[in-house]
């Protein structure tokens, strides 16, 4: 896709995922059922630049191309608009929302609620691409509102493309969006990783706090895969429950300037609230039936800091754009996995003065759906299949190695070869106060260590006996599926090597893996997207000046140091294989 000369500024990732969905249309991938592809980016991750990109791209590569931006709130309407006209000033764009009281169909960059159009496909008229926003929202039938908008304009456009964007392309009553008979979306084209994203410094770093309250729902019923709404707000809204609950909340967030509680019904939202201002906090309550203009003033409040809380029940999970909240309390049990990525997803946008975010998880979410930063497409998927198939208790545990979620009866962690504590896997669950076991991030964001294997060990560690050897070489080269990042060093007179195999174009572990590495090796703060560009970038790196190898029963531990003792790579790896 050719680019304007004067490009709007993404950064690596955001160029990365335009890239990777234009490759996608240049495969031909969508069939005629489901044309679109879909680009998966974490709440904050500047998904409203990139779709602005992707319209003034389509636009220069056709100048009489029509694109329509279709999302589902007029805020978010706004909010596209606005940061349409922002980054690209001479947009020829326009808006069709009734909310907003604006119906500029003729437009060629249209911006639009999907409530607003639906019904009016003369008016809006042919367009060669749609964008979908929050495409999570869209349900999977094609008999709806969504999907008889869409096939309405191909049936005008037959080559029209599609693109959704969404942090969460699944739901709980119907799995992946680009799965199903009735899917709108082919594939996922690219998705971002969370945990890479706050490595990099885009995202807030998230951490979390044991609760000593905990909310029973071990009687709630279920009706779609979900806890009944009538049936969880009465097992959840306890005046003794609430007021311990917001006791907690409130000594945690004293030193903090914004906070989230998502609620399970609105008497439980305004029970939460009043009990927040017992504790001397202003606070107000926002739901589906808060009047607009209310809530509007409400949230404008709470943006400029004059309310301390907002407590919520059905609204400000998705769209939802303050980057100062930097507390949430997760109050509202879900078994739906979108809804509780979302919910954490308010507290990831950076903001000056804004350090961390705290999540606290009264409602078991980490424990039931995972930390959120190892929540994928597929991930999600199979936790979902799970809940919506009955089964109940903890999905996974935690490895002690790299952090990721493995199987409870594993006995190795696959992504690092990490052997569990075998004699601690038949515990019985804990209750509140051990819920720092289960983390909000699968590592912590801050570690000074580099790589999955976790902190180095006490000085007085009996394992620091292993000698360090000096390394000789260093040096990046070439492999099938990505490069390998090769050490030489010396034992003596003899002469070793070692290697790890880096993925950077991958996601997830393998990406994080990739980071790390190159940051801790000097490379810099922004690593490079590509394997090509690792390669290029080579001479960037700092050999470390010596390496050590801790072998256990299956696996061993590959340290390396700087001359002044600085920790450069940390990784395991089973015995006898490539890292």
């Amino acid at each position: 896709m050719p680019r304007p000369e004067q490009g709007l500024r993404l950064r690596d990732y955001q160029r990365a995922s335009l890239d990777a969905l234009a490759a996608a249309w240049g495969r031909g991938g969508a069939d005629a059922a489901a044309p679109g592809h879909l680009i998966v980016l974490p709440t904050g991750a500047g998904k409203s630049l990139v779709i602005a990109t992707l319209a003034r791209e389509t636009l220069a590569e056709n100048p009489l191309a029509r694109v329509a931006i279709v999302t589902h709130s007029r805020e978010l309407v706004a909010q596209n608009f606005s940061e349409l006209t922002r980054a690209w000033p001479e947009a020829p764009a326009g808006i069709f929302s009734a909310g907003l009281g604006r119906r500029e169909a003729g437009a060629q960059v249209l911006v639009c609620s999907i409530q607003s159009v639906a019904g009016r496909l003369d008016a809006v008229g042919p367009r060669d691409l749609v964008i979908v926003d929050e495409a999570h929202l869209i349900p999977r039938a094609s008999e709806t509102r969504y999907g008889r908008f869409l096939a309405g304009l191909r049936a005008r456009t037959p080559g029209m493309r599609v693109a959704g964007f969404t942090a969460t392309p699944y739901r709980l009553d119907s799995g992946r969006l680009d799965e199903g008979p009735h899917r709108l979306f082919s594939g996922i084209a690219y998705e971002a990783d969370t945990f890479t994203l706050i490595r990099q410094g885009f995202l807030a770093p998230l951490i979390s706090k044991a609760t000593l309250t905990q909310l029973d729902v071990s009687r709630v019923g279920r009706r779609a895969g979900d806890y009944i709404p009538g049936e969880l707000e009465a097992a959840v809204n306890r005046d003794a429950v609430t007021r311990a609950a917001v006791a907690e909340l409130a000594d945690y967030g004293r030193g903090r300037r914004a906070w989230l509680a998502f609620c399970a019904g609105l008497a439980h939202a305004e029970a939460v609230r009043d009990a927040v201002r017992a504790e001397g906090f202003p606070c107000e309550t926002v739901s589906g039936e808060t009047p607009r203009r209310e809530r509007d003033r409400i949230v404008a409040a709470f943006r400029a800091g004059t309310i301390r809380c907002l407590t919520s029940v059905g609204v400000l999970g998705t769209g939802f754009n303050v980057p100062e909240v930097d507390l949430v309390a997760l109050l509202r049990p879900t078994r739906s996995t979108g809804l509780y990525v979302q919910q954490v997803g308010r507290a990831l946008r950076r903001a000056p003065g804004k350090s961390d975010a705290l999540i606290l998880d009264y409602a078991g979410l980490v424990r039931m759906h995972g930390p959120v930063d190892a929540v994928t497409a597929r991930s999600a998927g199979e936790v979902q299949s799970q809940l919506l198939g009955g089964a109940g208790g903890l999905r996974a545990k935690p490895c002690p190695g790299c952090g990721a979620l493995i199987a409870l009866n594993a006995s190795t962690c696959e992504p690092c070869w990490t052997e569990p504590d075998t004699d601690a896997q038949g515990d019985a669950p804990h209750a509140a106060a051990a819920d720092d076991e289960w983390p909000i991030l699968s590592a912590d964001p801050g570690a000074d260590g580099i790589g999955p294997a976790g902190p180095a060990p006490a000085p007085d560690d009996p394992r620091d006996e292993t000698p360090w050897h000096p390394v000789t070489t260093l040096r990046l080269e070439a492999a099938p599926d990505g490069l390998d990042l090769v050490l030489g060093w010396r034992d003596g007179a003899v002469e070793a090597a070692w290697s790890v195999r880096l993925r950077p174009e991958r996601t997830g572990y393998e990406r994080e893996k990739a980071v790390h590495w190159w940051r801790g090796l000097g490379g810099g703060r922004d690593a490079p997207m590509t394997t090509d560009g690792f390669l290029d970038r080579a001479d960037h790196l700092i050999r470390p000046a010596v390496i050590r190898i801790r072998p256990g029963r299956l696996t061993e531990q590959i340290e390396c140091r700087a001359d002044d003792g600085r920790m450069l790579g940390d990784t395991r790896r089973r015995r006898g294989c490539a890292a």
